[in-house]
């Protein structure tokens, strides 16, 4: 028998499948040891096959499986191939893809306990055998228990009834659970009009995809519900996608609700074993629904039965690191693999999501009112230049301040959103202008005032603050901006009793660090939450009935086509956060540019006017969904050898133009908006092509581009032109 195999090296040089001899106990989807070049290495078994036309003399042995099953299933076999063909990047790196990364490095691996239980039947000891005698009793009562907690206890004692036969030994395998002791309790609820019209929808339509769009608070969370207790009744498991990772613990606490030990979960913010014992009980069926972000859908589960990705528009479900996949197109491709459904949820698709739901290629299910026709929050739109005109040079205008004061005297809570964490934006000498930058980044430097020290927020480099300007030496250093942790301090001035939360990257360190801050929020713990983005996405607090949008305007005039599209999203799910439950809910917008259409479709929650404005500009613009934004990157240490690769990559690029004139609508090369970020050089060839244009033609262009210490790489629609 021999094996095709796939070496666990990330290079083109190696990407190709290698024969190895073995035995009859390895099966396609095995990781394996085999020797290669001078050493040994870790492989992926793709086939098995009976014949070789290797000679003999070159074939080499597989040393042993590394695990005692399949890791890989048949599906992700052929989707990692999939992936591999379609973004250029060598198989190994798209295999690693379905597994987690200390499983492929042996440093975590199942874990076992031994437990000691009684032997059947009557048990004497002598009377002054007391010790034995109080563990025979305790193992009476709690039936078994781990046997270095017994030799704590007990002593010797429990060597001397293992010897007579009294105390029975057993290895048991235990699973690291995360979360563990936060079930919950939750029954099925009796779904309205509304939801079971959806679930019906979703069902019985003959297209694959269905768009949910809800607006926040109508209920989707249980449609999805439904549908998923749907397929395990059927015997079928379940993906189910939320776009941060501060959702996830909130989501498996209602999955875990009503399924149970069903569910698990999977991110990157569990330890190393908690992620490998998930995996691993999806692996093996004891777990039958896979939630998490945007890897989850990679999750090692079988015989899917439906796929959920909530909050569908998000820019999270893009990957940025090879291969730079969209999570929707590994989705469809597992849902046509299983022949199952694949649900998009959101109150705000994108703009690209809606045409083609609106064109039939999905099916479309409308859910415009909330739960009980609890009406939407009331938005208010504040002219923040008036308030600057008035002498009010804070961060909160005099509306908000009143309506804070009110909703804290009536012992309700509210949100703060402001997409900017630290301190201030930057530190900026008032004598000569200079601003502090990050040495190894093309950026400024936020200063952040609990640590008193400088930050980039791009490589996570940290600077002392400065006492004088290192540029002049003047004493005249301001903070420019607001960032969410000056805003926790202002409010502490304005209302000393209230009491605070702030949730943003500096806060929600380690595994449970989104959750614990959402937990204490939930609990009322807090008054009021002041965070970034991560606020404004699928949280459900009933007794929030405020939210303050500081500043609306900061993602509105990015230069990117997106920009209008992102603020609309962000404004009116964070507006979302208010209200959902008997109370009704505010929401104070505060603006530099108050007649700006974008703010005006969120104020009035008005998807569809949005959606029609948003579209007709992008087709007299040809941006997509009309056209592809195709940006090849440039990036290396060395800046003559970026600017060289850059030179070799734009003259294979043109001529591809010279043969396809009409399809590119815009071509050109230019340093990137941020030029360097972690010491690394940053170039790129910006394009804009009609529909049909030779996209895998540019992508064998760059994999052809080979330079040490400089990498060239192909995005698709990046979510981020930065």
């Amino acid at each position: 028998m021999f094996a095709e195999v796939i070496v666990d090296v990330a290079h083109s040089d190696v990407d190709k499948i290698f024969d190895y001899a073995c035995g009859s106990e390895i099966a396609a989807g095995m990781r394996v040891a085999v020797p290669f070049g001078k050493g040994v290495t870790t492989g992926f078994v793709m086939r098995v096959k009976e014949t070789t036309e290797v000679p003999p003399e070159k074939i080499k042995k597989i040393l042993r499986a590394e695990d005692r099953f399949p890791a890989l299933t048949a599906e992700a076999l052929m989707l990692a191939e999939k992936i591999s063909a379609r973004y250029r990047v060598p198989l190994a790196l798209t295999l690693r893809l379905f597994l987690p990364a200390e499983m492929r490095t042996g440093k975590v691996g199942e874990r076992y306990c031994t437990v000691c239980r009684l032997a059947e039947g009557e048990h004497t000891i002598p009377a002054r055998a007391r010790q034995q005698a109080a563990l025979i009793s305790f193992l009476r009562e709690n039936g078994e228990a781990d046997s270095a907690f017994l030799r704590k206890r007990f002593g010797a004692a429990l060597s001397a009834l293992e010897e007579k036969g009294i105390v029975l030994r057993e290895k048991r395998r235990v699973f690291r659970n995360p979360y563990r002791g936060e079930e919950g309790t939750g029954a099925e609820r009796t779904l309205t009009p509304a939801q079971q019209s959806a679930v019906d929808t979703v069902l019985h339509t003959k297209r694959t995809v269905t768009l949910l769009h809800g607006v926040t608070g109508s209920g989707k969370t249980e449609v999805y519900l439904t549908l998923i207790a749907g397929v395990l009744k059927e015997g079928k498991t379940a993906i189910f996608l939320v776009p941060e990772i501060s959702l996830t613990p909130q989501m498996l606490l209602q999955l875990r609700s009503r399924f149970g030990e069903k569910a698990a979960i999977l991110h990157s913010g569990l330890s190393a074993g908690e992620r490998f014992d998930e995996w691993m009980r999806l692996r093996e069926g004891e777990a039958r629904i896979a939630i998490g972000a945007r890897s989850a859908i990679f999750a090692p589960v079988e015989n899917v039965g439906i796929i959920v990705i909530d909050e569908e528009h998000d820019g999270s479900y893009s990957s940025e690191s090879a291969p730079r996949y969209r999570t929707f197109d590994i989705a469809l491709l597992r849902a046509a693999y299983h022949r199952c459904k694949l649900v998009l949820g959101s109150a705000t698709p994108a703009v690209e999501t809606y045409r083609r739901a609106k064109e039939g290629e999905f099916s479309l299910v409308t859910m415009p009112d909330r739960i009980n026709a609890r009406p939407l929050p009331a938005v208010e739109i504040v002219d923040m230049r008036r308030e600057v005109r008035r002498g009010n040079a804070t961060v909160f205008s005099a509306s908000l301040r009143e309506k804070l004061k009110k909703c804290l005297g009536e012992g309700n809570q509210a949100i703060l959103f402001l997409n900017r964490r630290g301190y201030s934006q930057t530190v900026l000498c008032n004598a000569c202008g200079y601003v502090a930058k990050c040495e190894h980044c093309d950026v400024a430097l936020t200063y952040h005032s609990d640590e008193d020290c400088l930050k980039c927020h791009y490589c996570g480099a940290s600077y002392k603050m400065p006492s004088a300007c290192p540029s002049c030496g003047g004493k005249h250093i301001r903070y420019v901006g607001t960032g969410t942790q000056r805003v926790v301090q202002e409010l502490g001035k304005l209302y000393p009793a209230a009491r605070m939360l702030r949730m943003d990257m500096d806060t929600t360190s380690g595994k449970e660090g989104h959750f614990r801050i959402l937990k204490k929020f939930a609990n009322r713990e807090a008054d009021i939450l002041v965070g970034t983005q991560m606020v404004a996405k699928g949280h459900d607090f009933p007794s929030v009935t405020l939210v303050g949008i500081l500043d609306a305007d900061m993602s509105l005039h990015f230069p990117d086509y997106r920009s209008g599209e992102r603020t609309f999203q962000l404004i009116t799910q964070v507006a979302g956060r208010s209200g959902r439950a008997n109370a009704p809910g505010e929401v104070v917008l505060q603006t530099y540019d108050p007649d700006n259409y974008i703010l005006r479709f969120a104020a009035a929650y008005d998807y569809t006017g949005f959606y029609a404005h948003e579209i007709a500009m992008r087709q007299a613009t040809a941006f997509p969904p009309f056209a592809a934004i195709v940006r090849v990157m440039v990036t290396g240490g060395d800046e003559k050898e970026a600017l060289e690769a850059l030179r070799q990559t734009y003259g294979k690029l043109q001529k591809l133009q010279s043969a396809h004139p009409d399809q590119f609508l815009f071509f050109n090369r230019m340093h990137a908006p941020i030029k360097r970020i972690q010491n690394k050089y940053r170039y790129q060839v910006l394009m804009r092509l009609a529909t049909g244009s030779p996209i895998g033609e540019i992508y064998a262009i760059c994999a052809e581009i080979k330079y040490k210490n400089t990498l060239v790489y192909v995005e698709e629609n990046p979510s981020n032109l930065s």
